[in-house]
């Protein structure tokens, strides 16, 4: 058994619902399910193969498209590219990131009103001015002309305080379409005992903010005495892929899980997803971190992996390329370098496939504009996935 029911001691966290206490006592305790997970999904031949659209040794932690069709990326050593068929150019203005161990120049998001205030929104890992120690920040700029120039740059929410540690950043950011607002992540940041569970401290957490930067007033923690106000959701270990559903226009997050545990979640205000509190993973020297798997109060995963397929990008596939598939979830893997393909019945797991297994560390995961699936990998670049 993966999981000892031994009696231990609880991690001691700070009950942080939106009033300070707990949350409501409506969840469910945890689905009787085997020590090593969920049972195996049938994996069957996908049909498809990369196309490398760009060529590109480093890493690519994020891209979008602009309107004209270009690509910006972000690389994780602090360049954002201006990408144009085979070749990039380097946008300047760009803020001063610390790139030390997975920190860096992360995320990308285009304004929801571009074509008219040509606004970029970037996540990042920011210096402190002693460069010894960082934090997870948003901020936005705006996009020259020409594409060359990210101007008039600023900050809109620093997830301090800065620490040395290298781990856990997050960081994902969409748009909610029902609201507007921008949603984005910031994992625990190494501070599992610390940061998940308590609403006055950043780390661990799925925010949401307006394009401004300014806090929404139905925010569940707007008001709340010391908290911090722009927490949406609260109990998360290392949020790195974010999406909105087509259909439901509801949040749909993952995140890394220790040695297993790997979490698919659909994020609601207020609610509590559980870690370090409850857990399917262990520690990566194999002893336990807690014998809970679920706890009334805290949200049960939609799905979860054991072993971790360590998740890095998020989409939903939409349009007409891929018959069958339309609704499901593309999911990248970090560990087994492909992108696993979930299959969806409503928030239902039917099934999984691998796509374009072999090619290299997935990092990215998105819909073009053509409604081809795209992926940056890592030591290639990236790639267009076709039918065979």
């Amino acid at each position: 058994m993966r999981y000892l029911f031994l009696p231990i001691l609880l991690i001691l966290f700070t009950a942080c619902g939106p009033e300070g206490g707990s949350t409501e006592e409506t969840t469910t305790q945890a689905p009787d399910r085997s020590a090593d997970g969920e049972p195996t999904m049938m994996l069957t031949a996908a049909g498809v193969e990369p196309e490398t659209v760009f060529n590109f040794e480093d890493i690519i932690w994020g891209f979008t498209w602009l309107p004209d069709g270009r690509i910006l990326a972000t690389v994780k050593d602090g360049r954002l590219l201006l990408v144009e068929g085979d070749s990039a150019t380097q946008v300047s203005g760009v803020p001063e990131v610390r790139d030390a161990g997975q920190g860096g120049l992360l995320d990308v998001l285009l304004d929801q009103d571009f074509a008219t205030n040509r606004y970029v929104y970037l996540s990042y890992s920011r210096s402190e001015e002693d460069g010894a120690t960082g934090f997870t920040s948003v901020g936005r700029g705006k996009l020259s002309e020409d594409g060359t120039r990210l101007e008039e740059f600023t900050s809109l929410y620093d997830g301090g305080p800065a620490t040395d540690k290298g781990q856990h950043f997050g960081s994902r950011m969409v748009w909610g379409p029902n609201d507007g607002h921008l949603y984005f992540t910031i994992g625990d940041r190494g501070n599992r005992d610390e940061n998940p569970q308590d609403s006055t401290r950043d780390g661990g957490k799925v925010y949401r903010i307006t394009a401004d930067g300014d806090i929404p007033e139905d925010n569940p923690f707007a008001g709340t005495p010391n908290a911090k106000e722009a927490i949406y959701s609260l109990g998360h270990r290392n949020p790195q892929g974010l999406a909105v559903h087509p259909t439901t226009g509801k949040i749909w997050e993952h995140e890394h899980g220790p040695r297993g545990g790997d979490e698919v979640n659909v994020i609601e205000p207020g609610k509590n997803y559980g870690w370090p509190v409850i857990t399917y993973g262990i520690n990566y020297d194999g002893s336990q971190i807690t014998p809970e798997v679920g706890m009334s109060g805290m949200e049960q995963p939609l799905h979860y992996w054991v072993p971790s397929i360590a998740p890095s990008g998020m989409a939903f596939v939409t349009g007409d390329r891929y018959p069958g598939w339309e609704g499901d979830l593309l999911v990248g893997s970090l560990k087994f370098s492909y992108i696993k393909l979930v299959h969806l019945n409503g928030d239902e797991v039917t099934g999984e496939q691998e796509l374009i297994k072999n090619t290299g560390r997935v990092r990215d995961v998105r819909m073009g504009p053509d409604n081809y699936i795209y992926a940056s990998v890592e030591g290639t670049g990236i790639v267009r996935v076709v039918p065979e």
